[in-house]
């Protein structure tokens, strides 16, 4: 049962490198979802496995044994080993928690923030120009969607440029690229290895706006030097957007630059093996994490002597 549960614990320390080759051999949107899902159900077989793990210590002890109904407290093979793993998973999903829930209250008033100012300034269709001296652009949720500029942004970009840095934010909130950004930081709180990953799918929703925007365009050079050129005026460090609203000028910008200019570079016939993996990886944890606790409710079964009534 022990060992079930560390599983969903480990595995996930093998997904970033596993993620970085994925984006790299598979389209991004195709890269998007998978290693987005993979995310998500490593991410809940982590909580479920840390939960259980934190039950298990607490129903060895006599007065949360007797608390549930325990005729004794609950045995298990490993005692040695169960009590230090409850108190350490106990210690995960309390940091776990509270870094989540600041995250999340940071990010909501972000989120109030860049709505009301988008909201005072005049909108010319989804595009909202917002007077500042810090260059930036991003595409922000919502109802509507906006595409929010700043004026600085627009000096440092030439007309077919600036069309194209539009194309590419329109390509964000076309695809609903904020759902899985939210979804990569919903996991990154869950376990250390998704920190990772979330930086993996952050760029893999860039690539899938980089792609989608370029067949917009029709011009990939274009589209390449507009985020080069909005790279280098902006700085991701200083913009006050929320984290789940993506920008042009966010991830590694070379490393897009040069995939514009490079399509198809990378892709192989390896991608059947990168599906399988990302498939197995999704659903390992999630399968021992789920047997793991169906073995700890049936010893629950047995101390509350339920099995001889």
């Amino acid at each position: 049962m022990i060992a079930l549960l560390l599983i969903p614990l480990l595995l996930p320390f093998t997904l970033p490198a596993l993620a970085r080759c994925a984006l790299a051999r598979l389209d991004p949107v195709t890269a998007l979802r998978a290693l987005t899902a993979c995310a998500l159900a490593c991410a809940g077989a982590c909580v479920a496995a840390l939960g259980a793990l934190v039950l298990i210590g607490l129903l060895k002890l006599s007065l949360f044994a007797a608390l549930g109904d325990l005729i004794h407290p609950l045995r298990t093979p490993s005692n040695l080993l169960v009590l230090p793993a409850a108190a350490l998973a106990t210690g995960a999903l309390t940091l776990g928690t509270w870094t989540l829930a600041r995250s999340a209250l940071r990010q909501v008033r972000a989120f109030r923030t860049a709505r009301t100012e988008a909201g005072r300034r005049p909108a010319a269709g989804d595009l909202c120009v917002v007077h500042s001296p810090h260059p930036d652009a991003y595409a922000l949720p919502g109802r509507p969607h906006r595409i929010v500029v700043t004026t600085a942004m627009l000096r440092s970009l030439g007309p077919a440029e600036r069309e194209a840095l539009f194309a590419h934010e329109r390509a964000h909130n076309a695809g609903g690229h904020h759902y899985f950004l939210v979804a990569a930081e919903l996991a990154a709180h869950c376990h250390p290895a998704l920190h990772a990953t979330r930086a993996t799918i952050r760029l893999a929703a860039e690539r899938a706006a980089d792609e989608s925007a370029a067949a917009t365009v029709g011009d990939r050079r274009l589209l390449a030097r507009a985020i080069a050129r909005a790279a280098l005026a902006g700085d991701a460090q200083r913009s006050t957007r929320p984290d789940f609203a993506p920008g042009a000028i966010t991830g590694p910008v070379p490393q897009r630059v040069a995939a514009l200019l490079t399509p198809g570079d990378g892709r192989s016939k390896s991608t059947r093996w990168i599906a399988l993996l990302l498939t197995v990886c999704a659903i390992l944890p999630a399968a021992t994490a789920t047997t793991g606790v169906m073995a700890f409710h049936h010893e629950v079964e047995v101390a509350q002597g339920e099995e001889n009534r």
